[in-house]
């Protein structure tokens, strides 16, 4: 017997309880596909009056990819979804202790609303080839096609009201030589019809290399410099700004200048909120925002004079990143003198196993090339010579952190990056 078959009319169940698989519609009555949307018509229409006594709530037997309860997971949109036409096992259990907080909770559990807005879509998808058995007529199935548009607009409706205030504060600590590193950020919610904004939240690869930086702060030239001159510090696609945010509370007694800078006008928008956050009594604060396009950046002020560091995080995913920001580097880092060795530039990258990203760390190596040990030393008339070139100095490859990064993550790939002779 389906779920759905036979149910008393007060009980309402969990969609992913009651709906029947897409695939076998032709084998339910008319009937038993009514009941499964006056079903979501009772759950998620908010009608007070018509709502049930009692509820049934599934336990849902889900693999859960992602093992972290306290900071929400962060990463680009790679991850393909899963289609099993709404066939997934339940087992129903006890009715909620009281009815309109069963019900509430029900209605909020976004599992089952995303449950209930995928059948739908193939509901009506399928409408022109949905026959049964005991002959429905078309003006029927045109009222249960009009019921499914009804209800998935509304579903669509309420999800567009609550991604508007669903943003998530985020809070990290970091420890760097006895001293207690924090940083509190705004992840602000994606923007599905623009893949541009990825910057609006914090990925684990910003993650991962601010805590080897806060590790070892020397490795990644955070000191000051011998001349006494303000260190010059640019993140490219910052993003939510994590990384200047921990340079600049670990270099704070030293006054770096540190530049973030991003793309997206919305992401540059949350990136200042997020600097402000985190220096609330610097005026102005030792992180600055700027806008920088890759494929057309623009030299002028502040980006007229070199950067003794340039510091990026999960910011190659499409193939002409690296090429362009390649460009950059070339433009803006530091090169050597016979007073300095150069500025570095690290790159961290996720290494992604599946996905529209999968294999995308590849292009770095294809544009920058990679030194053997004895080339990285330059001699002083290469110093002084403009034949120099932007090459791979170290690669390393690091682990998952427990709880942090998206499930298509194996690792990351921790790029120094540095001035070589031609």
């Amino acid at each position: 017997m389906h779920p759905a078959t036979n149910l008393p009319n007060p009980i309402v169940c969990a969609p992913s309880a009651s709906l029947p698989p897409l695939t076998k519609l032709s084998s339910f009555p008319s009937a038993q596909i009514r009941q499964s949307l006056d079903n979501l018509r009772q759950l998620y229409e908010r009608r007070p009056s018509a709502l049930p006594p009692k509820l049934v709530l599934p336990i849902r037997k889900h693999r859960q990819l992602i093992h972290d309860d306290s900071v929400p997971d962060s990463g680009y949109a790679s991850a393909e979804e899963n289609e099993d036409d709404g066939e997934e096992e339940d087992t129903l259990v006890s009715e909620a202790s009281s009815d309109d907080e069963g019900l509430d909770i029900l209605r909020a559990d976004p599992l089952e609303r995303a449950f209930a807005v995928r059948w739908l879509t193939g509901f009506v998808a399928r409408s022109d080839d949905w026959t049964c058995e005991d002959g429905v007529e078309d003006d029927d199935r045109t009222k249960a096609v009009e019921t499914a548009t009804r209800l998935l607009s509304v579903l669509l409706s309420d999800e567009q009201e609550d991604e508007e205030d669903c943003s998530v504060t985020r809070s990290f600590q970091f420890s760097s030589g006895g001293r207690r590193i924090h940083a509190e950020l705004n992840d602000a919610p994606l923007l599905d019809e623009d893949h541009t904004c990825v910057g609006l939240q914090s990925w684990a690869s910003s993650i991962v290399l601010s805590e080897r930086i806060c590790a070892e702060p020397l490795r990644f030239s955070l000191a000051p410099k011998q001349d006494g001159a303000a260190l010059r510090i640019l993140e490219l696609g910052a993003g939510t700004g994590l990384l200047s945010v921990v340079a600049a509370k670990i270099l704070e007694p030293f006054a770096p200048s540190i530049f973030a800078t991003d793309y997206h006008p919305d992401v540059l928008v949350n990136l200042r909120a997020n600097i402000g956050t985190n220096f609330p009594s610097s005026v102005p604060p030792p992180v600055s925002v700027h806008q920088l396009d890759w494929e057309c950046p623009d030299y002028s002020s502040p980006m007229d004079e070199p950067f003794d560091l340039i510091l990026g995080a999960d910011v190659i995913y499409h193939p002409d990143h690296a090429r362009w920001i390649k460009a950059c580097a070339e433009r803006l880092l530091l090169r050597p003198s016979a007073s300095h060795p150069g500025g570095v530039f690290w790159l961290m990258m996720a290494l992604r196993i599946t996905g529209r990203h999968e294999g995308i760390s590849h292009t770095v190596e294809d544009i920058f090339p990679t030194v053997s040990p004895e080339s990285k030393d330059l001699g002083d008339d290469a110093r002084e010579s403009q034949e120099l070139q932007l090459a791979v100095l170290e690669k390393t490859e690091l682990g998952k952190l427990k709880g942090v990064g998206r499930a298509d993550e194996r690792g990351y790939l921790l790029f120094k990056i540095g001035w070589i002779s031609c």
